[in-house]
């Protein structure tokens, strides 16, 4: 029989608290063997499953009021190649914890997003991705999955075993099956060089093709009302020869980035007409700095301010009209915006549900305060990245529906065709996908 959890354990939120469920069982398989049961009984009883993560995702695509399924306590081997490279993990596990462990045998993942508390599957699944013109999102390092499809089949897929499961697995929103191992092509450790400053958003904007081509990794950071942003750009070196000091990282990261900025919007959140200063004076609190360090550790850093976000990805050459059209936005809407606008870049790649199948990819997020008002703004630009041919990153908000998204995406009926196959029951039904 499925193991349950106590009642006070089903109730779940999200990070953000803007998604909530009350499952009827929750599922802790400590095994695929389990796994497999879990499934199968569920299957029989004409139940949903839903997988769920850390719970980093803004949509529905964790909710279920059914069975929710936590991977937390399965056991899976973990094996490093260090030779090839290859290092196969649970699923379940975080990216922090993954972190950690690749480091300890002198490996990384070439390309990380900036936090690190999502688990591995869900991170996957939902198109997680960092920026850099060259990188694909974290999906495109999966070398190998181990899949329980809506049948109780275990699958282990890859390029040559299974390739169009694998093409629809790789980013698949839990709607085939459970993930429950994952193998990752790694890189050998590296170090990175940050270099981050404030420039204003034409500068950017004007120098954007160069500073893309030339540097690794290129994100910028635009705050509304102003024409300031801040940007990062990180690039391979060979030597950690100039570590951030602990006091410097602490005021920039923690005490800044976090505790001023959440006391800035509350204080914008109370009297909304102080948000375009609040917004000039974030912008210039922010100094440049120079620093290196360990891959994961310049990747990722701490968010602990609450928020709600929007993320499109839009082939590249669109990006100049996407911003200008936001500033327009931005400007008309009845309520202030308190966070910046965050713009980071992807390559193409052959993931089915990828937002960057097939094409280089420049990603646009949206972010606002809890407690402010969101939809207006969220809607206005969704309106505008649906013109452009923007696809709605799968774990931000969005309102898009099957037959909205069917056209962005190629190979959606391929994809809905291996969904048939492997569920047809729809065990892991997602409304998102029809």
């Amino acid at each position: 029989m499925p193991r349950t959890a106590p009642a006070d354990t089903v109730a779940w939120s999200n990070w953000a608290g803007n998604q909530r469920s009350t499952a009827t069982a929750v599922l802790r398989p400590t095994s695929i063997a389990e796994v497999v049961e879990q499934v199968r009984t569920a299957t029989e009883a004409g139940a949903r499953i839903r997988p769920v993560g850390s719970g980093h995702s803004f949509t529905p695509v964790a909710v279920g009021d059914d069975r929710r399924m936590d991977l937390a306590r399965l056991a899976v081997d973990v094996r490093v190649d260090a030779e090839q490279r290859l290092v196969t993990v649970p699923a379940g596990i975080t990216l922090r914890q993954l972190n950690g462990l690749l480091a300890s045998h002198h490996l990384a993942l070439p390309n990380l997003g900036d936090i690190d508390a999502q688990t591995l599957a869900g991170a996957i699944s939902t198109g997680t991705h960092g920026t850099g013109a060259a990188y694909g999102g974290l999906a495109t390092f999966v070398a190998a999955l181990t899949l329980v499809t809506g049948t109780g089949e275990v699958l282990h897929c890859s390029a040559d075993q299974h390739p169009d499961v694998f093409d629809a697995a790789r980013i698949s929103l839990g709607a085939l099956g459970v993930l429950v191992d994952v193998t990752l092509r790694c890189v050998d450790a590296f170090v990175l060089r940050a270099h981050e400053r404030p420039a204003t958003l034409d500068t950017v904007l004007a120098e954007l093709t160069d500073l893309v081509g030339a540097h690794d990794h290129v994100e910028f950071f635009w705050f509304p009302y102003t024409d300031r942003t801040q940007l990062k750009i990180n690039d391979r070196v060979p030597a950690d020869d100039r570590p951030l000091p602990r006091w410097r990282g602490w005021l920039d990261d923690d005490f800044l980035a976090n505790t001023v900025f959440a006391g800035a919007c509350r204080l914008g959140r109370a009297v909304p007409a102080l948000a375009p200063p609040i917004s000039a004076l974030t912008a210039r609190a922010l100094s440049e700095r120079v620093y290196t360090g360990r891959s994961d550790a310049v990747f990722c850093s701490p968010r602990r301010v609450r928020f709600l976000e929007m993320e499109y990805a839009l082939p590249r050459a669109a990006l100049p009209e996407a911003l200008d059209e936001l500033r327009r936005i931005i400007d008309r809407l009845p309520f202030r915006v308190l966070f910046p606008v965050e713009v980071r870049f992807a390559a193409a790649d052959d993931i089915w549900l990828s937002h960057s199948y097939g094409r280089d990819s420049a990603y646009v997020a949206l972010h606002q305060y809890l407690g402010m008002p969101y939809e207006p703004y969220f809607r206005a630009f969704e309106e505008l990245a649906t013109e452009l041919g923007g696809r709605p990153h799968w774990g931000k908000l969005h309102w898009r529906d099957a037959a909205s998204l069917a056209p962005a995406y190629p190979r959606w009926q391929d994809f809905q065709h291996v969904r048939t196959r492997l569920d047809p029951h729809r065990t892991f039904t997602v409304p998102v996908l029809g």
